[in-house]
């Protein structure tokens, strides 16, 4: 079984709905899937309708429809759902992005760092937690949907090129006589080599294709997966896309239905792409939020159709890796509301990722605190998905 180079995170920021997504229920009555249908996928399995293009690809990912922790508010359940642990104790835990490539970091030779988020920071909790500063993320800014992807960072400013970027690098060099620090020399030859490199120009959209741009879809979020294949193309052990917006108190299925059509179009498109290059057995992708909605729906003032937190039972997807697609994991009762079988924990989700990333999530996490700790806490007893493993 393979080894995931690259782990590829896709964060449903605020909480995405499990039945307008991997866990519909057409036969529940209205006022808990607003008449709305379910689809079949090539796959056997049934998603939302308004998953059409992924319903052509389900071969590819897996859907788990059992996830399950006691947490309803978003910092603790997102502080659970990237570190595995329960928020309090007074430790601040690192989250799996940070723990990923702190635990690649000496097989990884790019010039990026090996932690790469797109577009913003989740900003609920310290991603790198007591792990400090050095497994900080690249945050990007910017947004990937205009003529020029601005990196902070990486990427000028001003629109100079790279031939304009290196020439000021070099008259800044012939002006400074002065004598240099070895260290500070170092910083400035790595940061010259980014900028004027490889890795910048793995941000250059302008690279692809039109007809591959439209196919991922013109928004921030489908612009944020293609530089994400670039970027899992380049070798950058952890990268997380952000994708916010999934907080549906009000108007609920206004905003899902937009939501859920961008990342219907672009990861259909990037798990495609991953297959076609050869690269979905070696990249690990996984899709969550920090909980679903509530089943029931609330139609009266001043939520018109909206659902609350719900993180009884939700759903999430997992490909590539060298795991088995066209899988569903797990089962919800007949209203999405409560786990009928086989639960899986934020922990046993987690562990599955790191395993097939190469790390043993039951070793001992180094850290500058000297902490003598796990990588992630026991997983439960329902364990990890080995069903999916190959």
């Amino acid at each position: 079984m393979s080894v995931a180079r690259t782990v590829v995170e896709i964060w449903l920021w605020g909480g995405c709905s499990q039945l307008e997504s991997f866990d519909p229920k057409p036969d529940a009555p209205s006022d808990y899937n607003n008449s709305l249908k379910a689809i079949d996928t090539n796959a056997g399995f049934k998603l939302h309708e308004w998953m059409p293009r992924l319903a052509t690809c389900a071969d590819l990912f897996s859907v788990v429809r059992s996830m399950t922790h006691p947490h309803f508010g978003h910092e603790t359940a997102t502080y659970l759902m990237q570190t595995g642990r329960n928020p309090g104790g007074g430790v601040v835990y690192p989250a799996i992005g940070a723990i990923v490539s702190a635990m690649k970091a000496k097989t990884y030779a790019g010039d990026l760092p090996p932690f790469v988020i797109l577009t913003q920071a989740k900003g609920r909790f310290s991603e790198t937690g007591f792990l400090g500063d050095a497994y900080a993320p690249l945050v990007t800014g910017g947004n990937p949907n205009q003529s020029k992807f601005i990196v902070d960072g990486i990427v000028p400013p001003g629109g100079l090129s790279m031939k304009e970027l290196d020439r000021r690098f070099e008259l800044a060099s012939s002006l400074d006589r002065l004598p240099r620090d070895p260290t500070f020399e170092e910083a400035g030859e790595a940061a010259r080599r980014i900028a004027t490199g490889d890795a910048a120009q793995t941000f250059d959209l302008s690279r692809e294709t039109k007809a591959t741009r439209d196919r991922y879809g013109r928004t921030v979020f489908g612009q944020s997966l293609l530089a994400a294949r670039r970027l899992v193309e380049y070798g950058v052990p952890y990268i997380s896309v952000n994708h916010p917006g999934w907080d549906s108190h009000k108007r609920h299925f206004q905003t899902m239905k937009r939501t859920t059509a961008e990342v219907d179009q672009a990861l259909a498109a990037f798990l495609s792409d991953l297959k076609a290059k050869n690269l979905l057995d070696t990249t690990l992708v996984w899709m969550c939020g920090e909980f679903g909605r509530t089943p029931k729906i609330s139609w009266e003032a001043p939520w018109d159709g909206g659902r609350g937190h719900w993180a009884k039972c939700f759903s999430a997807l997992i490909a590539g890796g060298g795991l088995k697609g066209g899988i569903a994991v797990g089962e919800s009762d007949a209203f999405g509301a409560e786990v009928k079988s086989r639960p899986v924990t934020p922990s046993d989700f987690l562990g599955t990722i790191c395993e097939r990333a190469g790390i043993d999530p039951d070793g001992p996490l180094p850290n500058p605190k000297g902490l003598k700790i796990s990588v992630l806490p026991p997983a439960s007893e329902a364990g990890r998905l080995k069903e999916l493993y190959a």
